[in-house]
This record gives C-alpha cells, sequence and structure tokens, in this order.
C-alpha cells in the first residue's frame, strides 16, 4: 500500500514542501545579496532542514501505513473465515483505540453467530425429532383408516367421519413435511442443485399436479408464456413453491373462478406469476402473509397451518429471487417471483431467438 494513496497525506507533503521551499528560496535570496560567500552553506543546512523534516514525517506515516495494512490484512481473513483473527492493539493513541473497538465487534459478531447457529441446529433437531415421531402414528392411523373405510359398509355416518380423518392425517402429514423442510432451509443445511431447466415444461407440471382438483372444484387453471425461457434453479424446489402458490389461489377462489399461471423472461430476469380471481388479501393482512403460522381472519376457516406462504417465500430466496404480493379484496391476489438472469445466459438466449 502506497503512503501517497491518501489524498491527505498527499495534501500535508505538498504543503510542507512547498512552505519550505518558499523559506528556502526566500533564504539564499537574502543571503546571497548580503553574504555571497555564505550561500552555499545555507543551501546545505537547508537541505539538511529539508531532510529533517520531510524524512521523520515519511518513517512515520509508513509506520502507520503498515498498521493499518496489517489491520486490513488481519480483517481479511476474519472476513474469509478466521473467527480467531484479530488486530495487535496493545499501545495506546487513537488508531490503537479503533483497533481495539474493531476487536470487539468481532467478538460479538461471533456470539451472535454462535448464537444463531445453536439457534438453528436446536430448530432443525426439534422439528426432526417431531417429523420422526410423528410418522409412525400417522402410518398406523392410514391404515386403521383404510381398515374402517372397507368395513363401513352402507353405514354412511362411519365412511363420513373416516373421510374426515383420513382429510386431517393429510393435513398433518402436510404440514410435518413443510416443517422439516423450512428447518432445512433455515439451518443452512439444504444445497440448491442448480441446474438450467426449462421454465414452460415445470409450468405444465404444476398445472398436471392441480388439474384433477381445479376440474373437481369446477375452477380453471390456465398456463400463459413462451416454450423457449430457460431459468438456473433447483427445479424440484422451485416447483414446490409455485405449487404452494397455485394451491394457495385455489384455496380462496370459488367455484367458477380462475387461476392463471404466467412466465416471461424480461431483461434481466425471469418472471413467474401466479394470479387469481378469488377472495383477495384484507389490507390489515398482506403485510403478514409470509410469516410462519399467520392465518388471516377470512382465511381461518378454511384448511391450512399458515407455512405454505413463507416456505415459498424461503424457496424463492434461496434462489437469490424476490417475491412480491398485490391483491385486492373480493377482486383476487397476484403473486411475482422475479429471478434475475447471469449477463451470459441472457445473451445465449437473445442470439438463438
Amino acid at each position: 500500500m502506497n503512503i501517497f494513496a491518501d489524498r491527505e497525506i498527499r495534501r500535508l507533503f505538498a504543503v510542507i514542501t512547498g512552505v519550505m521551499t518558499a523559506f528556502f528560496v526566500a533564504a539564499e535570496i537574502v543571503v546571497f545579496m548580503r553574504f555571497r560567500e555564505a550561500a552555499l552553506l545555507t543551501a546545505f543546512f537547508s537541505l539538511l532542514l529539508y531532510g529533517g523534516v520531510i524524512g521523520p514525517c515519511l518513517i512515520y506515516f509508513r509506520r502507520q501505513n503498515d498498521r493499518l495494512a496489517a489491520a486490513a490484512a488481519v480483517i481479511e481473513a476474519y472476513l474469509d473465515g478466521d473467527e480467531a483473527a484479530r488486530i495487535d492493539c496493545d499501545e495506546e493513541g487513537e488508531l490503537y483505540r479503533l483497533f481495539h473497538e474493531v476487536n470487539t465487534l468481532a467478538t460479538v459478531l461471533n456470539a451472535h453467530v454462535q448464537k444463531e447457529k445453536r439457534a438453528r441446529e436446536f430448530l432443525q433437531n426439534i422439528i426432526s425429532d417431531i417429523s420422526h415421531q410423528l410418522k409412525t402414528p400417522l402410518a398406523a392411523l392410514n391404515i386403521y383408516n383404510g381398515l374402517l373405510q372397507e368395513e363401513a359398509g352402507e353405514r354412511e355416518a362411519i365412511r363420513e367421519f373416516v373421510t374426515l380423518s383420513e382429510q386431517e392425517l393429510d393435513r398433518i402429514g402436510t404440514l410435518v413435511q413443510n416443517l422439516l423442510k423450512i428447518a432445512r432451509l433455515d439451518a443452512g443445511s439444504l444445497v440448491m442443485d442448480k441446474a438450467p431447466a426449462d421454465v414452460a415444461d415445470m409450468m405444465r407440471d404444476v398445472e398436471l399436479h392441480f388439474s384433477y382438483r381445479a376440474k373437481r372444484e369446477q375452477k380453471t387453471l390456465t398456463l400463459t408464456g413462451r416454450d423457449d425461457v430457460v431459468l438456473l434453479c433447483d427445479r424440484d424446489w422451485l416447483t414446490e413453491a409455485v405449487s404452494n402458490l397455485v394451491k394457495n389461489a385455489l384455496d380462496h377462489t370459488a367455484a367458477g373462478g380462475h387461476v392463471w399461471l404466467l412466465w416471461r423472461q424480461v431483461t434481466g430476469l425471469v418472471q413467474i406469476t401466479v394470479r387469481d380471481d378469488g377472495a383477495g388479501i384484507p389490507a390489515e393482512d398482506i403485510h403478514h402473509i409470509f410469516k410462519r403460522f399467520y392465518r388471516s381472519g377470512s382465511a381461518r376457516d378454511r384448511a391450512g397451518a399458515g407455512l405454505g406462504l413463507p416456505l415459498a417465500k424461503a424457496i424463492v430466496e434461496a434462489h437469490d429471487g424476490n417475491i412480491t404480493v398485490d391483491s385486492v379484496q373480493g377482486k383476487g391476489s397476484t403473486f411475482v417471483m422475479d429471478f434475475l438472469v447471469p449477463a451470459d445466459r441472457e445473451t445465449a438466449v437473445i442470439t438463438n431467438l
């Protein structure tokens, strides 16, 4: 690091040099006019004065520069993952006080990181334990329900009860799976396996998954988008996010309603939109819908635990994307997911068009 890269240091040395040069020139003129034989001696002592002032300044600022360079190297080591990296601050002075404060900040950050890590590990372990503990009774209850259905015969009341019980079992199973997925995303234990994916093909898979439900509930699911849109993503996880949004749209759309699944590529990003003409979201709830287990008052009579939208948001953000919502109560909701497209991939797509 060059000490003269600092503008203030350059300015200081320029001022010192200017003042001393002016003094030297003035002294030489006066001495030459009165004592010509002493002019050479005056020049010699003036040069000594130059060296006596400029030299120590250079040495001081070079040492300060070296200390700052060493501190910057320690900070870079800390940022690269060396949590034990600290700046030497045993001496006195404002600079070393600053170094001490940086060390204190690093210690506090380490404590927060460790606390967050322990919290995530605790959450992951708890949810993993819950999910594993619930799998066995859920499986047994499903078997028992199957046996009851076989034995129910014409007893419609028993058959209806068994059907409702099966729906609740499915709901519990979905809850467990969503909790486990969110825990894995929170803990950072899940690595997205990203690869170029055909967005149109992905959306057709989503449509196929919900086509029977939409038909049964007399709702229309429409796909709109080009066949040449490609997105670098983990196909399975992104399909999960879009599916959660489509399920949410169907849940809040009455019979005869319409759900649209749209996608497009614009400059620098791929955009996937899920829109419906359903009940919409109340204004007081719209800022809370991505919170876990949050359910608006208008949705409390519907099945669901309030994990679908938070899971979708976590998946989108794990893809470095962004999700937004716009809704008018009584007219429907629109969820938009934006994903950045690398410049080289965008250029390749434009070239192929």
